[in-house]
């Protein structure tokens, strides 16, 4: 077996993917067992996003990679070293995926299918219709934008759609996307997180079951979370954790609440599986049907 598929993130040894890769790579029976990690800070240089995409471009060894984190400052820096981006990537202004195929370079955003398959498992498919519930995602990035697109695009779209951020540049590099694609005007709310009380009123005028996202990073790039110590979730609401690893702050505060107010808590493992196994699809060119994503899904279970 030659060559070996690259992970580019922020601490890429602290994830479950490093012992997990091995052994869905013997159950798919791909070309490689080996998963390279490539750490980059949050505030890497331009050159480090493009220098590391002709590194995997011009190394024949090097398979693709998942890309977390710096999905859409790698966008920024190197979008026009790639032969070809999909439709997702172009208009989110990111790349999660990088794989080749015939000598082309390819990039991909994968996020707006991840959160949807991993939305479809928790969420009825008419709750934002039956109930008149709100989505208030925490978190303008890649996974932000990804979620809000997702949202907007379903049959029982939520009544609003409410998007924070402490970059005004990245709430405004999302309304843009949100033009470009021809979201309902009114539908998505554009927040600047400028303090605590922003994010602490928000979360107050939520009606019941509405969906609370952290998509902000915070709890495992860096300690942390959006909401303020004491901030109350709306009674019966969905309360989901994109991370599933790291200090998980935001986690915990819904935890605290899960049963006095009804919660559903969700943390990041499904993402995580859904998130892993399309970039792999895309880089090793393999079918995934729901069988073998469950069969995938078992086996990092036994080694989480």
């Amino acid at each position: 077996m030659t060559g070996h598929m690259g992970f580019v993130g922020v601490t890429t040894g602290g994830s479950s993917i490093m012992r997990i890769f091995p052994r869905w790579a013997e159950i798919l029976d791909l070309p490689t067992r080996t998963l390279v990690g490539h750490d980059l800070p949050l505030d890497a240089a331009a050159a480090d996003y493009r220098g590391l995409v002709e590194q995997i471009r011009d190394d024949p060894d090097h398979l693709g990679a998942l890309v977390t984190t710096h999905k859409m400052a790698l966008f920024e820096a190197a979008s026009d070293l790639f032969d070809e981006l999909d439709a997702f990537s172009t208009l989110c202004g990111e790349v999660s995926s990088i794989s080749k195929s015939d000598g082309k370079l390819l990039g991909h955003a994968k996020d707006p299918i991840t959160a949807g398959l991993a939305v479809a498992e928790f969420l009825p498919d008419d709750h934002f219709g039956s109930t008149g519930a709100d989505a208030l995602i925490l978190g303008a990035g890649g996974a932000g934008t990804a979620l809000s697109w997702y949202l907007s695009e379903r049959s029982d779209r939520p009544r609003s759609i409410i998007v924070t951020d402490t970059s005004a540049e990245r709430l405004d590099h999302l309304r843009d996307v949100h033009v470009r694609r021809g979201t309902p005007t009114g539908l998505v709310r554009y927040v600047l997180a400028s303090g605590p009380d922003v994010t602490r009123g928000l979360l107050a005028e939520l009606p019941a079951a509405s969906l609370v996202v952290n998509a902000s990073g915070l709890g495992k790039d860096r300690p942390g979370s959006p909401l303020p110590d004491g901030a109350v979730f709306p009674h019966a609401a969905y309360v989901w954790e994109f991370n599933y690893r790291g200090t998980l702050e935001f986690l915990a505060q819904a935890r605290e609440q899960e049963a006095a107010s009804d919660l559903v808590v969700v943390d990041g493992w499904r993402y995580f599986i859904h998130g892993w196994t399309q970039v792999i699809a895309e880089v090793f060119a393999i079918d995934l049907t729901d069988e073998l994503v469950e069969r995938l899904a078992d086996a990092a279970e036994d080694m989480r």
